[in-house]
Parts: C-alpha cells; sequence; structure tokens
C-alpha cells in the first residue's frame, strides 16, 4: 500500500530540484545561477516547535537570538523545563507574553501526551493540520513549516511566509497587489513538490540578499 503523503530526503532532494527546474525555467535560472538550496530541515521535536513558535512575525535574526538565549539558559529544549520558567526569565529570552502561553500550551500537550510528535510523523498532512491547530498559537504558518521541515512532506505552499511570497513576486515579476489565488494557481504547476520549489525560491532570497542564516 502507497504511503498518503509523500517525503523528500537525502536521495530525492537534488532529483525533484532538476524535476522542478525542467517544468520552470525561473527556478531553473535559480538553480543556474546560485546552485541547489540546502536541504531545509528539522528534528521532529518540542524543541523545533518552539523554535517555530519564535520565528512567528520576526525576522530569522530575531528568532535565532531568542533561541539561542532559551538555550544558554536551559540546554536542550523539553517541554518540562519551559514549564519551570518563570515569566521573567522567558521576558529575558525574548518571549513576548502571547509566545509564553503558545511556548506553555504546547509544552503541556506534549508532556501531557495529548500530542505525541513521533506519531505526527505517521500521518498525513491533513491529519497532522487538525491535530495541531486546535493549540492556541499554532496557527496555518507553523504547521506548514513543521510539516516541510520536520516531517519533510513535499507538497506545502506557505503563502503567510513573507520572504517566500516576495521571492515568487521578484522572480515571476509579479505586480505587488496579486491575489493569493493567483499565486497558488503559479503553484500548481510545482506540484506534488510544492515544498523544494519554495525552498528555491528562498534560496534566491537569501542568496539576492546576502542573509547569513545559523544553524
Amino acid at each position: 500500500m502507497s504511503s498518503p503523503y509523500l517525503v523528500f530526503n537525502e536521495t530525492s532532494f537534488a532529483a525533484i530540484c532538476k524535476k522542478l527546474a525542467k517544468k520552470d525555467a525561473d527556478l531553473a535560472g535559480i538553480i543556474k545561477q546560485h546552485g541547489l538550496p540546502p536541504m531545509w530541515t528539522r528534528p521532529n521535536t518540542f524543541q523545533t516547535l518552539i523554535l517555530t513558535i519564535l520565528e512567528q512575525q520576526v525576522s530569522l535574526a530575531a528568532a535565532y537570538a531568542a533561541f539561542k538565549k532559551l538555550k544558554d539558559k536551559i540546554g536542550y529544549v523539553t517541554p518540562a523545563k519551559i514549564l519551570k520558567l518563570t515569566d521573567e526569565e522567558m521576558r529575558a529570552c525574548y518571549f513576548t507574553r502571547q509566545k509564553m502561553g503558545y511556548a506553555r500550551g504546547l509544552a503541556v500537550a506534549v508532556q501531557s501526551k495529548r500530542i505525541v510528535l513521533k506519531k505526527l510523523g505517521s500521518l498525513p498532512d491533513e491529519e497532522v493540520r487538525n491535530i495541531l491547530i486546535q493549540l492556541k498559537g499554532i496557527g496555518h504558518w507553523t504547521i506548514d513549516v513543521y510539516l516541510m521541515h520536520a516531517l519533510q512532506r513535499t507538497d506545502l505552499f506557505p503563502l503567510g511566509d513573507i520572504a517566500l511570497v516576495n521571492s515568487l513576486k521578484e522572480v515571476k515579476q509579479l505586480p505587488k497587489d496579486i491575489s493569493k489565488e493567483e499565486m497558488l494557481a503559479i503553484a500548481e504547476l510545482w506540484r506534488p513538490y510544492r515544498t523544494v520549489a519554495s525552498m528555491i525560491l528562498w534560496h534566491s532570497y537569501i542568496k539576492k540578499r546576502g542573509i547569513k542564516l545559523q544553524g
């Protein structure tokens, strides 16, 4: 029986990039100019989801600064360690009041086994979304990023991501006021590999701006 979802890995990533380049001259142009994008992946862990919460609506640099502060304070990030932190300690790690609530809510859900991250790895994308969306502060963008980077699902296109949208507009020379529906229609060509197409577009965005990403 075939799996209800596709994943990419080190073996298939370059081949998927080449397939997309054959379908789309603009993506081919990015690869020709900048090479293949990195295969941006993260482990399927609570710590990864905390980093993704920190990345919501801020620059990558700001998110990494907060994450580094948190790691310096508590080491490897677990639900128990998050729940022991006071408001002051979390504020010192650049958590806003909202993000404190999101992180603690996620910690309680994982610690109580209401959410079992290992199990999510074997579920179809929509089931993962239906489970995580019930948590306060875990919206569609956060779930898209988790599915793409932690579960390595091949067909996500997170239009809530400003860098992705801006890169698409640049690469395709689209009008500033283009609708989400029109952008999704362009991305249809890349199915079932929209995640990897997104990574190629992010690669272009990062290279054009000389952004240095931290691990």
